[in-house]
């Protein structure tokens, strides 16, 4: 877990030349001054970040997008930020049990949910462009859904069974009352996998929530028979133990990001355009619908 907001000052110390005092001396010696600033603690504010596992990325590629966003924290904040990459679901779900981190940026939503449901995190922002997350049905041959009923005994491939996309699917199903089974459900862990299935008919839909994926297959002549809800699936979350002023000051900061020269290389780094402020009404009726 890398610390992020003191490299200026190292990097001061180590350019220090007249200086004879060992290395861990000077960069005591120049960190205790902005910790001082920080209200004398050395602690670090950790985010934790999870970025969902239908997709490919490695821990590294994820850090190097987010640091310069903790790079703008921490100047803001006159602390150390540090981020903490949650690579898998159950890692991401004890850091938020335990609040091992005062922040979390959390795709996908249902797990971002989980923890305010729980109330160990508040929402603090989403992030834009992806406040409107719908799962389709990719479907080859058959008409538009307009009765649910007769999707019974059909085939369905989804993709991986704690995706946010999968969640959001046996949302969709439990809301036309097609209980648990009676659409047979396969599973293949990747988004981009699922036309396969579809159109070489090993089930008779799939699932997905991927742009891409979806405007691929219209265009090559397939079609798409549903649509689910919108949701909000990349969230902002901080840890109800960390003081209100903190997090309102981290709220303000995310948001006003695109608003700034170094915010906006920071929102650049990220590949993501900004982040707005979170509704608590369609957070508490989605929580219900997805079923947590």
């Amino acid at each position: 877990m890398k610390h992020y907001g003191d490299r200026n000052a190292a990097a001061i110390g180590r350019n220090d030349h007249a200086s004879r005092a060992p290395a861990p001396a000077i960069a005591a010696r120049w960190l205790l001054p902005l910790l001082m600033a920080a209200g004398g603690s050395a602690h670090a504010l950790v985010i934790g970040v999870t970025e969902g596992v239908t997709y490919r990325a490695s821990d590294s590629e994820i850090e190097a997008r987010f640091a310069p966003i903790a790079e703008v924290l921490s100047k803001t904040l006159k602390q150390p930020v540090a981020i903490k990459i949650l690579s898998s679901y159950g890692s991401a779900r004890e850091a938020l049990k335990q609040q091992q981190v005062e922040l979390a940026f959390v795709h996908p939503a249902h797990v971002a949910f989980e923890a305010t449901k729980s109330g160990n995190y508040k929402g603090l922002a989403w992030t834009s462009g992806f406040t409107e997350y719908k799962v389709s049905f990719l479907c080859k041959d058959m008409p538009p859904i307009s009765n649910w009923k007769d999707m019974a005994g059909k085939t369905l491939v989804i993709p991986d069974p704690d995706s946010i996309t999968s969640v959001i699917t046996r949302a969709m199903l439990r809301e036309q009352g097609l209980q648990e089974g009676v659409v047979k459900l396969s599973n293949t862990r990747y988004q981009d996998a699922v036309p396969f299935y579809v159109q070489n008919g090993f089930t008779a839909y799939g699932a997905t929530a991927s742009a891409g994926v979806i405007k691929a297959w219209k265009t090559a002549g397939g079609k798409t028979c549903a649509e689910s809800r919108a949701v909000p699936i990349k969230q902002w979350l901080v840890s109800s133990k960390l003081d209100v002023t903190t997090a309102a000051t981290v709220r303000e900061a995310l948001l006003q990001l695109g608003q700034s020269e170094g915010g906006k290389r920071a929102l650049g780094a990220s590949n993501y355009s900004g982040f707005v402020a979170p509704s608590v009404e369609i957070e508490k009726s989605l929580t219900t619908w997805l079923g947590i």
